[in-house]
């Protein structure tokens, strides 16, 4: 897929992610997080939890499911850049948890997938 075609779909993915938590009563706190290293897609807080969302957008067909795209490194580089937004917010004392939002599809539509507290 295109460079530019692949950044477009993942920017619907993140809209589409955001909606879908707001509608589930989340409060979005910030959205594309950038640290040296790393990124924070959304950051959001429901019932007191701090909530770091991976969101992983794909096309339909493809092979693998997203979610099974988040390996060890990038794990490593979301808990470093949640821990620079807590401590810089001052969050550092309340819990959070890591989710993962899948969309997959094209054209008019996704299937949505959301995971819950994936890894620590």
């Amino acid at each position: 897929m295109e460079t530019n075609k692949k950044i477009e779909l993942g920017k619907r993915g993140e809209r589409e992610a955001e909606r879908y938590l707001k509608k589930k009563g989340y409060k979005i706190i910030a959205k594309n997080f950038r640290v040296k290293g790393g990124e924070l897609d959304i950051v959001a807080e429901k019932d007191g939890e701090i909530v770091f969302v991976e969101v992983r957008t794909r096309k339909s067909g493809e092979f693998m499911d997203p979610v099974y795209s988040i390996g060890p490194r990038k794990r490593e580089r979301l808990r470093r850049a949640a821990q620079v937004f807590l401590i810089s917010r001052g969050l550092d004392l309340l819990p959070c948890r890591f989710d993962v939002i899948t969309l997959v599809g094209e054209g008019k539509g996704f299937t949505l997938e959301h995971y819950e507290n994936v890894f620590i």
